[in-house]
């Protein structure tokens, strides 16, 4: 009998709602390894993960078998709860509708990572708008600015 082999690796990137700067510094490590726990509960394998008080990109080894919106739905609903249950945050915490998702070669991987980790330094020079539709450009995805994330211009 043959097996399934596949290579796949996708970075996610969702904002929180109205783009708020809600996820603070001194409990966004809660969170990163909260929501690290879900994805390898989910029999994922998380890469990398790193974001802004406004948004958060994550980098998943994916299996074939996985659904990655059915998988980035419950991240945001689970996370959602683990911030609003303790309390980090004054106002009720939610993440905006919708999310990208870009796929890479094994190759590229050690490239991504380290854009990943470096988000706080790659953002004192380009908005998280700018960057986001760099990504929707560099890889072609046709969109429509009324489809994308609430921006804070």
């Amino acid at each position: 009998m043959a097996g399934t082999f596949s290579q796949m690796y996708i970075q996610v990137v969702f904002a929180v709602k109205h783009r708020q700067a809600l996820i603070q510094s001194s409990w966004e490590e809660q969170l990163y390894q909260y929501t690290t726990g879900i994805i390898r509960n989910k029999d994922q394998k998380l890469l990398a993960i790193n974001g802004m008080p406004d948004h958060i990109h994550i980098l998943i080894g994916m299996k074939p078998a996985c659904c990655l919106s059915d998988l980035v739905r419950e991240v945001k609903k689970s996370t959602n709860e683990f911030i609003n249950e303790n309390g980090f945050t004054k106002s009720k915490f939610n993440w905006q509708g919708g999310f990208g998702a870009f796929s890479y070669s094994h190759s590229h991987l050690d490239n991504v990572i380290r854009y990943i980790m470096n988000q706080k330094e790659h953002h004192r020079k380009k908005t998280f708008k700018e960057e986001y539709i760099t990504l929707l450009e560099k890889f072609e995805i046709p969109y429509g600015e009324q489809y994308l994330f609430d921006w804070l211009d």
